[in-house]
């Protein structure tokens, strides 16, 4: 209040709450800056040699069933994948957009970059997407990612339940990120994801593929 009303700075402050108590990691060691710019890389796992590798983005509470997705598809499909923590994609986006403008209106000059791009050079793999946010939040990044995004949220009508049950009504959790993760991974010929792997994973994990779409249920 004192910034804002008597020092007269054009600065506001917000609260997030979510609906999960939690103990919040510590932040790790020099991601400080990438946390403000809205995405960092929280950690990495292999899978067997050769295997190939997904980018998996997790925010808020869902950020832990992404995490829990990137064991499931370590030690049962041996899938290698990076987990990136979002803490803003409106702050990404805006940051690309204004990148491609400047280049756009400087074209003899040294293209600009922006957190996102920096961030990922050099990344392979699909990206994948969860949060309890509907999925336009996390779509709007896409324009930016090589190969486009796979976006999981909570499209569809408000209703209560138990967390889990709301997980996987708005297949949001862990079982349907590796679902996601292996389609697209499929999509993309990769070696040893086959079409019918996939189906032998949703069967496995209990993923009901003829459930009512959520955005209408």
């Amino acid at each position: 209040i004192r910034r804002m009303y008597h020092e007269q700075e054009s600065v506001f402050y917000y609260l997030t709450l979510y609906n999960e108590n939690y103990a919040m990691p510590p932040m790790p060691d020099g991601v400080a800056e990438s946390i403000v710019r809205g995405l960092y890389r929280l950690q990495s796992r292999d899978g067997k040699a050769g295997s190939p590798r997904a980018q998996l983005l997790g925010s808020g509470p869902i950020l832990r069933e992404v995490l829990r997705a990137q064991d499931m598809l370590a030690e049962r499909y041996a899938i290698a994948s990076d987990v990136w923590s979002v803490t803003s994609y409106k702050e990404l986006r805006r940051d690309a957009m204004a990148a491609e403008r400047w280049n756009r209106l400087h074209p003899t000059e040294t293209p600009r970059s922006c957190h996102l791009w920096k961030a990922i050079e050099g990344v392979d793999g699909p990206f994948i997407a969860a949060s309890d946010y509907m999925r336009l939040v996390s779509e709007q990044i896409a324009p930016w990612l090589p190969g486009g995004l796979v976006a999981l949220g909570t499209d569809g009508f408000g209703r209560s339940e138990t967390r889990e049950a709301l997980r996987r009504h708005f297949e949001v959790d862990a079982e349907c990120v590796v679902v996601a993760t292996l389609a697209a991974l499929a999509k993309r010929g990769e070696a040893g994801v086959t079409r019918e792997a996939v189906a032998e994973a949703i069967r496995d994990l209990g993923v009901d593929p003829d459930k009512v779409d959520p955005v209408v249920a």
